[in-house]
């Protein structure tokens, strides 16, 4: 098969263009940049696009089977807007889908997205997702919860993180479950629906197969890494205006204002009736250490590269 992903080299789209590579499949990457990430084989192939332009989309995506949209943000910079990433963009995609005869689109989303919640990531999500169900194509809805391995954000903030400082501040005075979703698990739930054509029509909820409070979760790595936290509860206010500095100053925020909305409200069921995904597609990955050892980065603490004024 012959398949297209969005978000191609990032973090979810280049564990899934790995997977189909090594089942023989031919992959297109589209993204803003190629980020280091290696593509120009016989089956593996990059195109450079923002996803604004339905009529380049077309002639990408002509001859493919299958497009897996995994593009996103979790923080709004300059155009790179909530508006602009998720609803415009699956709106260009769709129509290029249609033009150009594509069978089947997976939508990567989240799990509690969701319209009139006040929260405009979630709410642009869930406008991608209204995109997508109204298209008339096949389609599959993924919408995931939080998700680890090597490349993600989760495990390579935190591990840099506990490099840096001594102490990590919960989200809000009373502690909400996380389900920490290992990264292959969400890979094998994509490839089911893009080259089975399994979940049909369907949105599907997917988290990790064990539930646990994010303290633990942070005593997990800490342990891993080898160093000594203290942890303190602090408001979510609190966590907001942090948040805030964070993504003007970081090129990648250390937390995001919409990561700052998922953990006080918690990441282990959605937040509307969803279809229920096949016991033989059911994560069966625990936040283990080895699990959690396999997707660290280099360790190390931050620096001044991660910081927005100090160059690209």
């Amino acid at each position: 098969m012959r398949i297209a992903i969005t978000g191609g080299t990032g973090f979810i789209g280049s564990h899934l263009a790995r997977r189909l590579v090594s089942e023989g499949h031919q992959v297109v990457l589209l993204a803003r940049n190629r980020r280091n990430f290696s593509a120009g084989t016989a089956t593996m192939t990059f195109v450079s696009s923002d996803l604004s332009d339905p009529a380049v989309l077309a002639k990408v995506f002509a001859g493919c089977d299958a497009v897996a949209h995994c593009a996103g943000i979790n923080r709004e910079i300059g155009e790179q807007t909530y508006q602009k990433v998720h609803v415009e963009a699956t709106t260009n995609l769709v129509h290029a889908a249609q033009q150009a005869g594509v069978r089947k689109i997976a939508l990567m989303s989240f799990l509690r997205a969701r319209p009139n919640c006040g929260s405009p990531y979630h709410e642009s999500k869930w406008a991608a997702e209204e995109v997508v169900r109204n298209s008339g194509l096949d389609y599959t809805i993924i919408k995931a919860g939080m998700v680890y391995g090597l490349g993600d954000h989760m495990l390579d903030h935190l591990s840099h993180a506990l490099h840096t400082f001594p102490f990590f501040a919960m989200v809000g005075f009373k502690e909400k479950g996380i389900r920490p979703l290992a990264i292959d698990d969400l890979v094998e739930v994509l490839r089911a629906s893009l080259t089975e054509n399994r979940l049909s029509r369907s949105k599907v909820p997917i988290t990790g197969a064990e539930e646990l409070y994010l303290s633990e979760a942070v005593r997990r790595v800490a342990r891993v890494t080898g160093n000594k936290i203290r942890m303190f509860r602090a408001p979510v206010w609190f966590h907001l205006a942090l948040a805030r500095f964070w993504e003007l100053t970081m090129k990648v925020p250390l937390a995001a204002r919409a990561q700052v909305r998922i953990l006080s409200e918690g990441v282990v069921e959605p937040s509307l009736p969803c279809d229920a995904l096949p016991a033989d597609l059911l994560p069966g990955r625990k936040f283990t250490d080895e699990q959690i050892r396999n997707g660290l980065p280099r360790p190390g603490p931050f620096t001044l590269r991660d910081l927005r004024c100090c160059g690209a």
